[in-house]
This record gives C-alpha cells, structure tokens and sequence, in this order.
C-alpha cells in the first residue's frame, strides 16, 4: 500500500496538468507547490522533447525535475539543463525506418535531440514544431545519422492505438513503441525506456521505492508510470485503457483534477 504522505509525486503535462488551452490553471501551480513546501520531490514526467519545456518551467515557477521524452531525458527545471539522456543509436535508427517504411509507406519521420529535432520535408508538423527554434527538413540520409532521444512517425490517416500495435509487431524488438494523443503519431524510445524505467532510477537515487509515489497521468505513455507508482491517479478525460490501468481517477485537466487531489495530500493552514 501506498504511504499516506507521498514523498514524491510524478505527474504527466499534456492532458493531465495543462488544460485544453495550454495553460496551467493558478490552482494547479498553487497546488504544484505545496508538494515542494512539504518537502516532497515534484517530477514532471513528459513525452515533451527539452526544446518543449521553456513555457512548462515558467509557468510552474522553475519547480521540480522533469523527466523528458518519455523516459530519456533528466531536466532540471530550475535551471532548464538536461542532466543526462539516453539516445538511440543511429544504427537503431536506420533499422526502424526501414521496418516502417516497409511496413506503411505512408508513415514519415522526426528525430528528437536533446538541443533540436529534424523532420523529412513530408511530415506533418505539429503546433508546437511549427514555431521550434532548431528544427529543419532533412534528407533521408541525415534523418538517420545521429542519435536521438526520440524516434517519430507520423501517420496522416490512421488511428494510434492501431498504429502502436503494429509498430510494436515491426520494431517492438528494438525499440520503445507508444503514443500520447489522438493524432497517428508514434513516439519511439531506445529499447527499454519509458517514463516508468527513469522514474524508478530517479527515485532509486533518491532512496525512494515506489509505494512512496503517487502518479498522475492520462494517456498510453503513462501506463509504464502509472503501473508502477504505488498509487495511481487517471483524469476524466484519460485513454480508456489508463483508467482501466490505475488505482484512482480524478477530475479531468480542464477541471483541475490534478491539483484537487494535491490538495487533499498535501493540507496547509
């Protein structure tokens, strides 16, 4: 059983803590804080690429610790540096495209880099990689070339949870396979990290363990975290399977679900 105070709380951004509109709401912030006042470490655990963390660290006041692309990046939030990252190699890379490729060849890809990302002329750029400093087309040699913290591939017309399994059939042997929204966008770590395997060297470095953890989240990337963590907590507005998979649910990220709970847990006069 989980412990009554936690000593660490990790929480997902993207339809968990950030609304709709992409803001963090005052009482989140509010209620972000007052797990550190309690002396409780505060982890943001994210498929976010670092380049996507600027506008998150203001916004929550340069508190806590991040953990970046689903599982391969530390960031430091206070002073907005990776503290370590593990890549996939660029032979790993190269594999992964070429099973893709030939598996659907409609699929186009993104590489993700602690300092920037690249993207074939044809992938569909999102809101946020529109706008990124750092970011430019490449050709299919420089796509593999480097290794990267995260592995994208973008799908125009398919569904994810179809897409994911089929990935995981073509690539699962090399590679970490998942998503997190509703668009046909695969995100791929180095074999074996999720947000759950950097959570718990984290916490390992800390001398936690997990039933010291509470875990918020709402989408197929935070199930690894979500299993994990001694208590769980999905948002209304989660992917069916999360609120299959975790041990509570909490009012949606539009309705501060996050915050009510951190309310409850961490109680100040």
């Amino acid at each position: 059983m989980a412990v009554r105070t936690p000593r660490l709380i990790a929480t997902d951004l993207d339809g968990t803590i950030v609304r709709s509109d992409g803001t963090v709401s005052a009482r989140t912030v509010r209620a972000l804080g007052r797990v550190e006042r309690a002396g409780a470490t505060l982890v943001m655990v994210t498929g976010r690429p670092p380049r996507w963390m600027a506008e998150i660290a203001e916004a929550v006041g340069h508190r806590g610790v991040a953990i970046c692309a689903n599982g391969a990046v530390r960031y430091d939030l206070h002073t907005e540096t990776v503290l370590k990252a593990t890549v996939i190699t660029p032979e790993v890379i190269a594999k992964v495209v070429e099973r893709l490729r030939a598996a659907d060849s409609e699929l186009r890809f993104a590489v993700e880099y602690p300092d920037g990302f690249v993207f074939e002329a044809r992938y569909n750029l999102g809101r946020w990689d529109s706008d990124a400093i750092g970011g430019r087309p490449v050709d299919g040699e420089e796509l593999i070339a480097r290794p990267g913290i995260k592995l994208l591939a973008f799908h125009p017309s398919s569904e994810p949870d179809g897409l994911a399994r089929r990935a995981e059939l073509a690539v699962g042997d090399l590679v970490t396979v998942t998503h997190s929204s509703g668009r046909g966008l695969l995100e791929m770590s180095a074999h074996g990290v999720t947000k759950a395997t950097a959570l718990a060297e984290l916490a390992d470095d800390l001398g936690l363990d997990a039933r010291e953890i509470v875990a918020f989240g709402d989408m197929p990337n935070d199930l690894p975290m979500l299993t994990w963590a001694g208590r769980s907590y999905g948002v209304a507005n989660a992917h069916p399977d999360v609120l299959r998979a975790v041990t509570d649910t909490t009012g949606s990220n539009d309705e501060d679900g996050v915050a009510r709970v951190l309310e409850r847990l961490f109680p100040e006069a």
